[in-house]
């Protein structure tokens, strides 16, 4: 393994200019490739350090969520599957605002386009989207470049312990007030 590490930093260090563009490339397309963007934030660091990695990651994620807008407006079968799924983990009438989807894209075990869906039902304009996106992106990206490859030598009871944390504090920062249209309260079809 430290052999494939050591020749994937010798080709994005001999790489020149396109390295940093293979990598936001790759940060944008790996989520049809079912990688997650937390392994790729990891590798960003110690392939281009902290600062570039952050840089880098950003800005890879970014792309990935202005395709993942376009994506929601084309493909409704995509959309409907995404709800589903929103309604039977977070609830039917609950919306999670952005420090909430900041703090649980930080668990990794919760879906990153399911998050990235919670965003777009509530910020339903491009430019509202990508704000409340790209505020998401920042804890995770710092997170996961930073102290990436110092979480592989966590034991199992300190991540335990870090995502009981991200879950209640996200629990914490939760919206108190749920408003619910009349006719959605009294609907016979669910």
């Amino acid at each position: 393994m430290d052999d494939a590490w050591s020749m994937l930093l010798i080709i994005m260090e001999s790489g020149g200019w396109y390295a940093p563009v293979l990598f936001i490339l790759f940060h944008v397309f790996r989520q049809f490739v079912f990688i997650p963007p937390a392994v790729v934030c990891i590798a960003g660091g110690l392939m281009f350090g902290v600062v570039l990695g952050i840089v880098y990651s950003l800005l890879g994620l970014s792309g990935a969520s202005i395709l993942f807008y376009f994506l929601m407006r084309q493909i409704p079968e995509m959309m409907n599957k995404l709800s589903r799924l929103k309604k039977r983990l977070v609830g039917r009438f609950r919306n999670l605002n952005v420090p909430q989807v900041a703090l649980l894209r930080l668990v990794p075990v919760i879906h990153y386009q399911l998050l990235s869906f919670c965003l777009y039902e509530r910020k339903s304009s491009f430019k509202d989207f990508m704000f409340a996106s790209f505020l998401a992106n920042i804890p995770f990206v710092i997170f996961y470049t930073i102290f990436g490859e110092y979480i592989g030598e966590f034991g199992s009871l300190t991540g335990l312990f870090l995502m009981i944390i991200f879950l209640l504090l996200a629990y914490l920062l939760r919206e108190k007030i749920t408003f619910i249209k009349w006719h959605e309260f009294f609907d016979r079809t669910t």
